[in-house]
């Protein structure tokens, strides 16, 4: 089954139950860029959950995980793994690791939340516009100039989820791409807000950084932001200090 397939399925059973849902995210972005994607996020304009279990059986799910608290459900469909949620917001209280979750009024305002804009586009998958995207933050102006940038300023979208700044830096040492200047400023200055990001979610990041073609980019942008002196200072100390063989 292509992807392509697999999201038509999904547009049938949206049509069939009368609710708007959308690809976005990561494979959106991975779309434009031409390559392959295995994980799939679907958007529902609705319940994430109540619409996933309507899906289940139409589409020969399994090893189906549903996050009630936060309206977010994942499920194996043939090779692809598919993510459900409704369109929503996420913010963390300034001394709290775990996130708020509030429903949203409109999808304008679920990729207004999203991390970067290359992560905010929306791919219609119903028949009658399917692959037809809203961007309205340029993501794929973005992606063409290979800049990672926050489609709200950088303090609102890393006060919303600091790990975003990780997130960042991740990505543009996977795909290549440079981060917008105001961006870079934004790590800068919300740096310490890292602090309150659990040990799991932050080494989860960065591992996936150390698997890149040049993770010593990664960890220079991380040294020059501010966060490894959070994450490492054992590390970031020794920015610096001359080694001499013995």
């Amino acid at each position: 089954m292509t992807p392509e397939k697999l999201l038509q399925s999904i547009a049938k059973i949206a049509a069939k139950e009368k609710i708007a849902v959308y690809a976005v995210g990561g494979f959106v972005r991975d779309r434009i860029l031409e390559r392959e994607c295995k994980d799939i996020d679907v958007v529902v304009d609705g319940s994430g959950v109540a619409f996933a279990k309507k899906a289940l059986v139409p589409l020969k799910a399994e090893h189906e995980v549903f996050f009630e608290d936060f309206d977010t459900a994942r499920m194996q469909v043939g090779e692809y793994t598919v993510e459900f949620a409704g369109a929503r917001k996420e913010t963390y209280d300034p001394k709290s690791r775990k996130p708020k979750v509030e429903r949203v009024q409109n999808i304008a305002e679920d990729l207004a939340r999203r991390d970067f804009t290359i992560n905010a586009i929306i791919m219609h998958i119903d028949k009658e516009h399917f692959g037809e995207y809203l961007d309205p933050f340029d993501g794929q102006g973005d992606i063409e100039r290979k800049i990672i940038r926050t489609p709200l300023e950088p303090a609102v979208t890393f006060s919303d989820d600091p790990l975003r700044m990780l997130r960042a830096i991740r990505f543009a040492a996977q795909l290549g791409f440079g981060i917008d200047g105001i961006t870079l400023r934004g790590i800068n200055k919300e740096a310490e807000r890292i602090k309150i990001i659990s040990w799991e979610r932050v080494r989860d990041e960065l591992l996936k950084m150390l698997t890149v073609a040049k993770p010593s980019e990664a960890l220079n942008t991380l040294l020059n932001t501010g966060l490894l002196a959070y994450l490492l200072p054992e590390v970031a100390v020794l920015h610096g200090v001359e080694f001499v063989g013995g």
